[in-house]
């Protein structure tokens, strides 16, 4: 499909979703008219029409907060777009991650949803951060010190634990190993300049 088979409505309009493409977060919604999106197409950062104004705007332009988008999907109809981005910083002018931050209503007895990639992300970040910054009494300070046999070593036992965890088939003390072993495994990744982006592309090969 090319920009021409795009269907803008009569506005010459088109709605734009924007999502985080590291962890499938919905960041915003916007519009754009032909010319924002051959802006966005040349220039790799996301540009948009203002219906108000009547103007073309680049989303971070005056807050530093720009979103560099690595695809473009459209929809089975052609009329809607999905932008998978890099945001810097918060997307919302209110100051929070995504505009969509206020519940309208939740299904009795569910569950919060949790996107794991968002979680694994932010651990990441709080990891290499403790690298980076050490803290007095940090156990993930205390790891990094001590180095990669130590590092290793705890993955051996957290491993051994999930083992046992299954074997005793429960459930609750399976899910807490699990985290224990993803965290110290986090911490080895980050020691090893080995990012979850890339072991997505690893697991991505394996899924198809």
């Amino acid at each position: 499909m090319s920009i021409d088979d795009i269907k803008f409505n009569e506005q010459g309009l088109i709605p734009a979703i924007v999502q985080d493409y590291k962890t499938g977060e919905v960041l915003m919604q916007a519009y754009m008219n032909r010319e924002s999106l051959e802006k966005t197409l040349t220039t790799g950062r996301s540009w948009f029409y203002s219906r108000s104004r009547k103007e073309l705007w680049e989303k971070g332009a005056t807050s530093g907060c720009i979103q560099m988008v690595k695809e473009i999907f459209y929809d089975c109809d052609g009329d809607s777009l999905l932008l998978k981005a890099e945001q810097a910083g918060a997307a919302c002018h209110t100051g929070n991650r995504s505009c969509f931050y206020r519940s309208l209503w939740k299904a009795e007895g569910s569950e919060e949803a949790v996107n794991i990639g968002d979680v694994v992300e932010r651990l990441y970040g709080k990891v290499e951060d403790r690298r980076k910054n050490p803290v007095e009494g940090s156990y993930t300070c205390y790891l990094f010190n001590k180095g990669i046999d130590k590092i290793c070593k705890k993955i051996g036992e957290e491993s051994t634990e999930v083992v046992i965890a299954a074997k005793n088939e429960s459930k609750e003390e399976a899910v807490y190993e699990i985290s224990d072993l993803i965290y110290h495994l986090t911490v080895l990744m980050d020691y090893m300049d080995i990012t979850y982006e890339k072991i997505g592309a690893e697991l991505l090969k394996r899924a198809r």
